[in-house]
């Protein structure tokens, strides 16, 4: 991928936004509740006893992608994407519903997995 993949929240309330172009003003960006919203960074490296970061098994039409991860109303995924260069794909999770579903295979691109507790996970598509 060659251009960064941003996403952006809010320190108070929560809210999460997809940035297509990012501000690149001096002091500029996306503000809410009055104050600048955050860039989520991915973490790729998973030392927690809950695992984030997606995993996927190609298959003749796509990729399963799945994240072992509690799937409580207090803590779970929240979301899933992988993203390419071009192209993204996204699939909102709901608490008690498994963290597995079916997604198209895009050599080169990007898998993130959004974990409402401990944010931003990502790993490569090979």
């Amino acid at each position: 991928m060659k251009k960064e993949w941003i996403v952006r929240k809010c320190k108070k309330c929560g809210a999460i936004v997809r940035v297509i172009q990012d501000c690149e003003c001096e002091n500029g960006g996306m503000v809410c509740c009055d104050e600048p919203m955050e860039v989520l960074v991915p973490n790729s490296v998973d030392a927690a006893i809950e695992k984030h970061v997606p995993t996927y098994e190609k298959m003749d039409d796509g990729i399963f992608v799945t994240v072992n991860h509690v799937m409580e109303k207090a803590h779970f995924i929240e979301w899933l994407a992988v993203v390419s260069e071009n192209k993204e794909y996204f699939v909102k999770l709901y608490p008690e519903q498994e963290a597995k579903v079916h997604m198209p295979y895009i050599p080169g691109s990007k898998l993130y997995a959004y974990c409402n507790q401990h944010g931003l996970w990502q790993t490569d598509v090979k």
